[in-house]
């Protein structure tokens, strides 16, 4: 396992140290930081874990080219068991994973996240489906609906649907960060 921290002032390297098999300092960016991480990893299947996502007790990806495992968003709000099932269903009709939804893919046919400040699932997506549908696990990572809650939920899911929109229309993801970060 390696952890990837990209500039953060809150300890997470100090806290990972021991956790971890190792630890890395690469550009602030998930595109940097996952692309650095999987120059560094050895194993024949890469696994791409957000720091606030748990994987599930036993899942087998060996059999899989690429893919990513449900979502479970752990919160108060009632609307987030719904917003895991509609992201689980639009990833299985789109063929387009999220970083919550804790992608993989084999190490020989990983491309490299394109260096996106925002949407470089989508964009690895696209490209992974050019080989073959992903695998959509059943299984659940369970992921934190802290950001949902803190920015409202319903607020949050228009914010990705517009963000995505605009992105399949061809605004540049730079664009699309600013408006994300506001």
């Amino acid at each position: 396992m390696i952890v990837v921290d990209g500039g953060s002032d809150d300890g997470t390297a100090g806290l990972a140290a021991g956790l971890c098999d190792r630890v890395m300092v690469a550009p602030r960016g998930r595109a940097a930081q996952m692309n650095a991480g999987a120059r560094e990893a050895r194993g024949d299947i890469l696994l791409f874990l957000h720091a606030d996502t748990r994987l599930p007790e036993n899942f087998i990806l060996e059999k899989h080219v690429w893919g990513r495992f449900d979502v479970r968003i752990e919160g108060r709000h009632p609307f987030l068991p719904v917003v895991a099932w509609a992201m689980n269903l639009r990833s299985r009709l789109t063929g387009i994973a999220t970083g919550d939804q804790a992608i993989f893919v084999r190490r020989e046919v990983f491309p490299g996240f394109p260096e996106l400040p925002l949407m470089e699932d989508v964009a690895l997506s696209k490209a992974m489906k050019r080989r073959t549908r992903p695998a959509c696990l059943r299984e659940k990572v369970t992921t934190s609906g802290r950001r949902w809650e803190s920015r409202g939920v319903v607020r949050t899911v228009l914010l990705m649907w517009q963000l995505r929109l605009l992105f399949f229309l061809g605004v540049s993801a730079e664009k699309l960060a600013r408006r994300y970060e506001r």
